[in-house]
């Protein structure tokens, strides 16, 4: 569990990145109803929760700086023995100061009347305006009533800044204590994979294997799955985010599962392609060993000093080499790189950033430049390629096999770290581990 000094540090960071004058604006998620008396599961704005650790809705972080001093204001929801009998404990205003840090603490029901004079005669405003519509109408009507006072010599920030240009930056470089939760999150999903692949057979449904992933998930203490599970046999592989699960799986057709769950609020994410009766057949064996190819070489690039685009550009050229060397494309290697005929195969990026969200925040660039890879940066490396059933131009040989190979990296000082390396990707592991 991450300690209160951490978010306490975290917030720091922030203020020192604000102007003296200041003021900056967290809201936590909305709840979302899906009837009358039931909530949909709650799960707490990445963002708010970063810097403050708390995790009840109805909640917006305020973070002030003065000129001799940083305030930490949080607004939530009072005790309430009542509604805690019918939904769940709250820290109230006593434990959002003695709990979570906040140097003041108000009920949520004060939050117009104080940010009224929270917002006067600051310079700066600090707040992701777009990225919150249910709120930003609050801010502008905390704006509005301000500028009705103007008269009165009040004034109300001059410059308003995205409060994700700091925050963003912040968590795209991992913290220790955000690594060893990530760390057991790749874990935990990496023994799901390895349940899935020992209990997967011919004939169970795809959301039988779904389940398999969910028991072995919560057994060992995810609260919560970073996604959908995705579980696509034979051509339902070759649907990137396929979304159903509800298939049989065949005899002699591979199967695509793409997984993660979340510890903790970290979110682990791994995907593997297997065959369903424990065998590859040639074909099969072919795409498999050029995703594998593509996925080691890429892994390879993946350390401080190299840019995201070293490993983008490793992916297009060994796929688009070996789709040329199965004879599925025709042409000249560079020719075809240019004209992007590879994106008939291979139609997305090679991973993407992890941490808090399974597509974790963070620019991929810096200005125009593609960014430097650093230490403490966590990313997946998933290359794929996806052969659909009604592919034409095709050898029918190759239709229906999709196969996606991901890992979940943490860059270090002189490389990389593969934390979910215990999910076997060699054919003959995995046939191994399949055996009946």
């Amino acid at each position: 569990m991450i300690n209160k000094q951490v978010f306490i540090q975290r917030r720091k960071k922030v203020f020192d990145q604000m102007p003296t004058n200041s003021l900056a604006i967290i809201p936590s998620a909305m709840e979302h109803s899906r009837n009358y008396w039931a909530l949909y599961d709650y799960h707490q704005n990445s963002d708010f929760y970063y810097l403050t650790g708390f995790k009840e809705p109805e909640s917006v972080a305020v973070l002030i700086k003065g000129k001799t001093s940083c305030e930490f204001i949080l607004f939530n929801r009072p005790r309430d023995a009542a509604q805690e009998q019918w939904v769940g404990y709250r820290a109230g205003q006593v434990g959002a100061v003695d709990a979570f840090g906040a140097d003041q603490s108000y009920s949520i029901s004060e939050l117009d009347e104080k940010m009224q004079s929270f917002l006067q005669n600051k310079n700066s405003l600090y707040y992701a305006y777009g990225r919150y519509p249910h709120f930003d109408c609050k801010v502008n009507r905390w704006l509005d009533d301000l500028r009705s006072l103007i008269r009165t010599g009040v004034r109300i920030p001059g410059e308003i800044h995205n409060l994700d240009d700091i925050v963003h930056e912040m968590r795209l470089i991992k913290d220790d204590a955000e690594i060893e939760l990530m760390k057991r999150a790749a874990e935990i999903t990496a023994q799901g994979q390895l349940k899935a692949m020992r209990v997967c057979r011919p004939c169970m449904y795809e959301y039988e294997l779904a389940a398999e992933l969910a028991y072995e998930f919560q057994k060992r203490g995810a609260q919560d799955f970073a996604f959908a599970s995705i579980v696509g046999g034979g051509k339902n592989a070759c649907v990137l985010h396929y979304p159903d699960n509800a298939d049989q799986l065949k005899d002699g057709n591979l199967v695509l599962v793409d997984a993660g769950c979340e510890y903790k609020y970290y979110c682990g994410d791994v995907t593997r392609t297997f065959p369903i009766n424990g065998k590859f057949s040639p074909e099969q064996r072919a795409i498999y060993e050029l995703v594998l190819k593509a996925q080691l070489a890429i892994i390879e690039q993946i350390k401080p000093g190299n840019t995201w685009r070293h490993g983008e550009e490793t992916a297009i050229k060994i796929i688009t080499e070996g789709l040329c060397q199965l004879g599925i494309l025709q042409g000249d290697v560079s020719e075809l790189i240019k004209k992007q005929a590879y994106k008939r195969f291979y139609m997305h990026h090679f991973g993407h950033w992890l941490g808090l969200d399974g597509h974790d925040v963070g620019s991929y660039k810096a200005g125009d430049k593609w960014r430097t890879l650093e230490a403490g940066m966590l990313l997946t490396v998933e290359p794929g390629v996806y052969i659909s059933v009604d592919m034409e131009g095709v050898d029918e040989k190759w239709h229906g096999i999709g196969v996606r190979i991901e890992d979940d990296l943490l860059i270090t000082s002189d490389g990389n770290q593969v934390l979910t390396g215990r999910v076997p990707k060699n054919i003959e592991e995995i046939e191994k581990i399949m055996e009946k």
